[in-house]
């Protein structure tokens, strides 16, 4: 497999989130990264809106989640980080810069019955985007340092490495990426590379 394949290329905001996010959440063990940021602020609105269809809770929570992906990639993109949803079909996980005006949009956006977690983060998707296309164009700079096997935005407002040696990997790539991504980038073991 060609090294520049194994970089993650995100088609759709909902997907590529939601992808990226089961991938990280499933193998957390061992995973070097900062912990200082677990005490998060969150904001939570319940929708009361009406539904625009049957109701059912996982078409509602889609609609809302593809609302709110389109928003975040074009009028909110200074504020966007990222989206995801869990097993509970009513509810949104919305990550963005604090913005009164994006919350309000997506709120009032939700339907009824529709929970939305809004997650504080100080980065947004296009700066994670941005490392990562850094990282596909100078993939070589880490050989014989340790093997990038795969490369996705962690839409809770991380970088996410998959590599042969995590606690090297993450050394050199926090002295490499810089101060910034130190506190922003999720490095973890990886048997080899795989289509997150």
């Amino acid at each position: 497999m060609n090294r520049r394949s194994r970089i993650r290329n995100t088609a759709g905001v909902v997907t590529a989130s939601l992808a990226a996010l089961a991938a990280v959440q499933g193998s957390s063990a061992g995973a070097v990264g900062d912990e200082s940021r677990a005490a998060e602020r969150v904001t939570v609105c319940t929708g009361t809106r009406p539904t625009s269809g049957p109701p059912d809770p996982e078409l509602s929570l889609y609609r809302l989640l593809e609302y709110a992906g389109k928003r975040g990639e074009t009028r909110y993109a200074h504020v966007f980080t990222g989206l995801t949803a869990d097993d509970d079909p009513r509810t949104a996980h919305v990550y963005r810069i604090p913005s009164k005006a994006f919350d309000a949009d997506i709120c009032a956006r939700a339907e009824k019955g529709i929970r939305v977690r809004l997650h504080d983060t100080d980065v947004t998707a296009r700066r994670l985007e941005a490392v990562i296309d850094q990282t596909g164009d100078r993939m070589d700079r880490w050989d014989g340092e340790f093997d990038l096997r795969e490369v996705a935005p962690d839409p809770r407002g991380f970088v996410y490495f998959g590599v042969d040696d995590p606690a090297k990997a993450y050394r050199v790539l926090k002295k490499d990426l810089g101060p910034f991504w130190a506190k922003r980038i999720r490095v973890e073991h990886v048997e080899s590379a795989s289509a997150l």
